[in-house]
């Protein structure tokens, strides 16, 4: 909700971080990409956060959907945090579904990269 009405509260930015850090591993494909989308909506980068997440994320990323792809890519190019594994295991799970993905999803997919 701070993301989407455009308010920044660091404090809870910073605790949030904090408590998510040691539990992103319980957090499904959508969780793990509103959190950076989140982040980066605010112009909030932390860079433990972002590398964590694209390390949880890489190995369950046949579980993401359009929308998460997207969201994600454009968080982490949003915030300019540079996670080449990520994107190139990104770019190949998205390459044989691409068809699949909206005008939105393919026009913040294609500005990430």
């Amino acid at each position: 909700a701070y993301a989407t009405v455009g308010h920044c509260s660091p404090h809870l930015f910073n605790k949030v971080e904090k408590v998510a850090l040691p539990r992103l591993r319980e957090f499904n494909s959508q969780a793990l990409s509103n959190m950076v989308w989140a982040y980066a909506t605010l112009g909030y980068s932390s860079t433990q956060l972002f590398e964590k997440v694209a390390e949880v994320s890489i190995p369950q990323l046949r579980d993401f959907n359009s929308q998460a792809i997207s969201n994600t890519v454009w968080a982490y190019a949003t915030v300019g945090h540079s996670s080449p594994q990520l994107f190139d295991k990104i770019a190949e799970v998205a390459y044989p579904s691409i068809h699949k993905f909206n005008s939105l999803n393919i026009a913040n997919t294609v500005w990430a990269y």
